[in-house]
């Protein structure tokens, strides 16, 4: 496939040398000034757009992509406020569109981990759950794509808890604590406690290789298909 790539920094160039190692093309390479002086017709020589840019930016990506015709995968949170209308478009037109908070297969299994964790601990309702997040200084959005996911993963599976909120929480909603420190790829944690003990679950990001290969995939899986789709559709 010809893949451009809209957002072209440190995610934008591990996506670059996943895709080139399985035989892609690299049609263009989108920074924020590339984007920001895009024109008609940029996008004419590409199968297929993955988009790691700036939550600001997002929306306007996805459309430019959907004018010009062409499917994208989009690696980048933080823009969900405007994803009923996204969705509108891409399902009335007839687009293709790829998203996940997280494109890491081990943050999904992560995910799977947390379902069966929750049905167990639902049972035993002395024990509180809370998430932790921690990323890079230079992360934009807050509380991360992933913990939300996280935290929607014990919502939709203990009806105990109504939502989630930054800091402690509260009886009905499921505290996310948040940290951005040093150049930290991506580490998130489950933690249940009592009065006597703790019982946690966590992934740790070790480099950014597991995203960029896991958009790669979900581009490769997008090829030649309408609608919209996500991890779980991969996944299976």
């Amino acid at each position: 496939m010809k893949i451009a790539l809209l957002g072209y920094g440190k995610m934008g160039r591990e996506v670059e040398e996943i895709a080139v190692q399985r035989g892609h093309q690299i049609s263009l390479r989108a920074g924020r000034a590339e984007m920001k002086a895009r024109t008609d017709g940029i996008l004419l020589n590409s199968d297929i757009a993955i988009e790691f840019s700036i939550p600001e930016a997002v929306s306007k990506n996805i459309h430019f992509c959907f004018d010009s015709g062409i499917a994208i995968v989009v690696g980048s949170t933080g823009w969900y406020q405007s994803f009923e209308e996204i969705e509108k478009r891409c399902r009335l037109e007839g687009h293709s569109l790829f998203y996940a908070t997280n494109f890491s297969i081990g943050v999904n299994l992560f995910w799977k981990i947390a379902e069966q964790m929750t049905k167990i601990m639902k049972m035993n309702p002395e024990y509180t759950p809370r998430i932790g997040e921690t990323h890079h200084i230079h992360k934009k959005d807050m509380p991360s794509g992933t913990a939300i996911s996280t935290a929607e993963v014990i919502i939709k599976n203990d009806h105990r808890w109504l939502g989630w909120e930054l800091g402690l929480g509260t009886n009905q909603k499921i505290g996310i604590d948040v940290q951005r420190t040093g150049e930290t790829h991506g580490y998130h944690e489950i933690k249940y406690s009592s009065e006597t003990d703790e019982i946690s679950l966590h992934h740790n990001a070790l480099s950014r290789k597991g995203f960029a290969l896991g958009a790669v995939l979900a581009a490769e899986f997008l090829h030649g298909k309408k609608g919209i789709f996500t991890m779980n559709d991969l996944l299976k």
